[in-house]
This record gives C-alpha cells, sequence and structure tokens, in this order.
C-alpha cells in the first residue's frame, strides 16, 4: 500500500539516489538535510513496502508555497504518485495560511507541466537559460488559492 508521509533524516539517502537517477542537477544529500530541517519548510516521500518512490518539498515563504522538489523514481511514473504527494503538500500548505505556491518546471517535461495543471497551476512566466546540462528555459507556474475559491463561488 502507497501511503505518503513526512520525510525524515533517514530518508535522505534515499531520496538523493532517487535525484540523482532522475534529475541531470540533483540535490545533494546536505541540501535536503538542511531543507528538512528549516521549520518553514515541509517535506514529504511516497513509500510502499518500505521502499520510497519519490519526494515532494514545499517551503512557506511569507505565506507563498515554494515548491521546491518532485519527484519520483522513474519506473514508477505516471501512476499518480506525484500528484498524491502534491495534494498531500497542497492541503499541509492552505493549513498554514499558505494563499499561492509557486514552482519551476523544465519546459519540455510535459508529464510535469500536464500534472501542475491539472492541480490548478497555471504558467505566468519564463526564466530563460534557468536550467542546466541541458541548458533549458524554466516555466514559471502559479497556483493562487484565495482567487480559485473566490472564482468558485461565481460558478
Amino acid at each position: 500500500m502507497l501511503i505518503v508521509r513526512e520525510m525524515y533524516d533517514s530518508d535522505v539517502k534515499e531520496v538523493a539516489q532517487i535525484e540523482e537517477k532522475v534529475f541531470s542537477m540533483p540535490w545533494s544529500e546536505e541540501a535536503f538535510r538542511e531543507m528538512i530541517k528549516c521549520p518553514d519548510a515541509y517535506y514529504v516521500v511516497a513509500e510502499e513496502e518500505g521502499q520510497i518512490l519519490g519526494c515532494c518539498g514545499v517551503r512557506n515563504i511569507l505565506g507563498e508555497g515554494e515548491i521546491t522538489n518532485v519527484v519520483v523514481m522513474n519506473e514508477y511514473q505516471n501512476r499518480g504518485i506525484g500528484r498524491m504527494m502534491l495534494e498531500y503538500l497542497l492541503e499541509k500548505g492552505r493549513n498554514a495560511g499558505v494563499e499561492a505556491f509557486i514552482l519551476e518546471v523544465r519546459k519540455s517535461n510535459e508529464n510535469a507541466i500536464h500534472l501542475y495543471e491539472k492541480l490548478g497551476f497555471v504558467t505566468e512566466g519564463i526564466r530563460k537559460n534557468f536550467y542546466e546540462k541541458p541548458v533549458e528555459d524554466g516555466l514559471i507556474m502559479w497556483k493562487r488559492v484565495k482567487q480559485q475559491l473566490e472564482n468558485s463561488d461565481y460558478n
């Protein structure tokens, strides 16, 4: 059974290994350790039968939630795991008073962009040459919770 739970220090090595396999510019173990100790950050893992399949994190910066990582092992992608982790974090953020979420994504990462759009994120800008290895533009995507709630009252 798949569960989403808080990330612990004991998970960091495995999460960093997943990042290394999936991303060309992965976060280090030290970066993850620093973030999970940060009082304004919340990181979760998706776990099944003791194996970590992915990780997702958000930082609350003055009421805005910066989604910093969304990663799922290659062989488990497109199974709803990323969505589960993000929905969990979005709810946590809303409960903590976050009214808007932001993230960056590679322009070519169509699967991730599709997921973010399904969750209500909208592309609002481009960061030219934001990514390296290979150099690529990053899309800036926002999900403005308060605005979406107000708009839903009229539908």
